[in-house]
């Protein structure tokens, strides 16, 4: 199978996520796309966290109507700072053992990645798609080739509509009573309200 992944906080999931995974599942033939939520970041160790369990429903939520959309709860349920290469390498030992992988991630992410936990290891285990969106400049590999030479042919760009959502803006609208419709899936605004998140 050509399988996607695509990670994040998700806190909350919104309309960007969903549509960032619909372009690239279109554009490459992907038969599925897992959205992984993650535990503990190590690089936003500053940043306050959703309980898991609500991320976790939220994603569930938003996915339901989409079969082709999976959720996989590897990062939530490790203990400690949760690292990607951890990820993909318990992921590539199961589930993807046969599989052609592809990462996704958005151009601002992809400038970090050669800072992450043993990058050249994730381009061994995976192709890196990344989003590229007006007004976010165009990839520059620089940085990863330094330390993986080959990194050019692992990574694969991706023309995405321009979404300007943010889980920061969101939460911050939720906080400040300000609509969320039609930036979340409705069954995420719901879930939102009903257990008062972000107040």
């Amino acid at each position: 199978m050509r399988r996607g992944i695509l990670g994040g906080t998700f806190d909350p999931i919104h309309i960007g996520h969903l549509v960032l995974a619909q372009e690239v599942q279109w554009r490459l033939g992907l038969d599925e796309v897992w959205l992984i939520p993650t535990g503990k970041p190590w690089m936003k160790q500053s940043e306050p966290l959703t309980e898991k369990a609500h991320r976790e429903a939220m994603v569930e939520l938003a996915i339901a109507k989409h079969p082709w959309l999976r959720l996989n709860t590897a990062e939530l349920n490790r203990p400690g700072n949760t690292y990607t290469v951890d990820t993909l390498e318990q992921l590539r030992a199961n589930e993807f053992k046969d599989d052609e992988v592809m990462f996704i991630m958005g151009i601002d992410t992809f400038n970090a990645v050669h800072r992450w936990k043993n990058p050249t290891r994730i381009l061994e285990l995976v192709r890196l798609v990344i989003a590229l969106r007006p007004g976010y400049g165009t990839i520059d590999l620089t940085a990863l080739e330094a330390i993986a030479p080959t990194a050019g042919q692992r990574v694969i760009p991706v023309e995405m509509p321009l979404i300007e959502i943010s889980g920061v803006d969101l939460r911050r609208r939720v906080g400040a009573d300000e609509p969320i419709e039609y930036l979340v899936p409705d069954a995420v605004r719901t879930y939102i309200k009903n257990n008062g998140l972000y107040r």
